[in-house]
């Protein structure tokens, strides 16, 4: 039997393979960087998802010199083997599977006391713990999601952010494949792993139709179910409706759904008063990067039995007798139950940090002087990996002639 550094070798050696774009953006660096290596020696804090394909470029990152102290974005999502085969190559690791609230946001803690002079983050969660020790050390920082973005911009306005940030999630080459085709992926994954039930024929609810929502409703009615949206955004609810789902309030949609996917970023989207118009034997899910979509607590007050009935769900029976199924505690159900997104779509996102990084100490006389500590994604970056991701996936597009072009400017 292969030992947990062995089988995460293993693992992190399978995404490897299947991340040529990645590959391509980290051979795009040695040739352009041509030898200055601004990486090297530079001390990293690094709180993410600890997945094999995390693995992969928090690697590629140390074979460029770096420093690197990785922390889990989720107290529930690491792979152990991920991260005892991290260790064996030099990374400080402080992560584990199923580690207590208080282990995790120690860890946090732990990586924000750590000077580091980058910061990459998925949530947010390391650049408020960051901003609360009064160090100077961050030269530079990034951010992979939604949630993480609003942080920022709240750090920003509280004047507690020292350093610019690029939030990667801004990248069209993230958000469209990563939260879209990622997530509708995952989602439906950690569903089957978690439940082991059929979707076909069954009503899903899918709350909130971002990027995520788009996935997750796309998906599901790929696997022959009937899917409803909820939304708060006039423009979003169009949107789904236009593209052939149901559109309605939850409290109607309560009494629709057998699964309930939450995929908003925001706080109590399925409340005490939703789950006691669920039909019997609803299941309820989360796909956000937060805790705080589900009310769990509001669940737990309702209960007056609950009980584990597979290893990520837990029923909680109702005084009307009724059962509801909650997912991997209210925590991300892509992570929790599964391994997240699949190694083609997160190349993508990796090969946006890597170069984003880059970018940061390139251009740092210039962005220090910056107005804005959030700042826009680079263009060019996102233009650079959308051509690395044609070349990875052997596309071959046509162009505009000399006579199209001008067309084109015409007026």
């Amino acid at each position: 039997m292969a030992s947990p550094e062995e089988s995460g070798q293993l693992s992190v050696e399978w995404a490897r393979s299947h991340m040529p774009v990645f590959a391509l953006a980290e051979k795009y660096l040695r040739k352009k960087d041509d030898g200055r290596n601004l990486f090297q020696d530079l001390r990293l804090a690094s709180c993410l998802h600890v997945s094999k394909e995390t693995a992969v470029f928090v690697e590629s990152l140390k074979s460029f010199g770096m420093n690197i102290h990785l922390v889990a974005a989720n107290p529930l999502s690491s792979q152990d083997d991920v991260a005892s085969f991290l260790r064996s190559i030099g990374v400080s690791v402080s992560a584990k599977s199923n580690e207590s609230i208080d282990e995790y946001t120690s860890s946090i803690n732990s990586a924000a006391e750590s000077n580091p002079e980058m910061i990459v983050d998925d949530g947010g969660e390391l650049h408020v713990a960051y901003s609360q020790t009064g160090s100077l050390s961050c030269r530079g920082g990034t951010d992979e999601t939604t949630s993480g973005t609003f942080r920022l911009k709240a750090i920003e306005k509280a004047g507690k952010l020292t350093y610019p940030v690029i939030p990667v999630n801004d990248a069209e080459t993230k958000h469209l494949f990563d939260n879209k085709y990622g997530s509708g992926q995952s989602a439906i994954d950690g569903l089957f792993r978690a439940a082991g039930l059929l979707l076909s024929g069954k009503c899903v609810v899918v709350a909130g139709y971002g990027w995520v929502g788009r996935g997750v409703a796309l998906r599901s009615r790929g696997m022959g179910s009937r899917v409803v949206v909820t939304e708060v955004d006039g423009r979003k609810a169009l949107e789904a409706h236009l593209d052939g789902f149901q559109v309605m309030p939850m409290m109607k949609a309560a009494e629709l759904g057998d699964i309930f996917l939450t995929c908003t970023g925001q706080i109590d989207v399925v409340r005490s008063e939703h789950f006691a118009r669920m039909k019997d034997g609803a299941i309820v899910g989360n796909v956000g990067h937060f805790d705080t979509e589900i009310d769990v607590s509001g669940l737990n007050r309702l209960a007056i039995k609950t009980g584990q009935s597979r290893r990520n769900v837990t029923r909680f029976e109702l005084e009307n007798k009724k059962s509801i199924y909650l997912l991997c505690q209210g925590r991300v159900v892509n992570l929790v139950a599964a391994e997240g997104h699949p190694p083609e779509i997160m190349q993508l996102s990796f090969a946006n940090q890597l170069l984003s990084l880059y970018y940061l100490l390139d251009h740092e006389s210039e962005l220090r002087d910056s107005k804005s500590r959030v700042l826009e994604f680079p263009q060019e970056i996102d233009a650079l990996v959308t051509n690395l991701a044609l070349e990875g996936f052997d596309l071959k597009i046509d162009s505009l002639n000399s006579s199209q072009k001008e067309y084109a400017q015409s007026y």
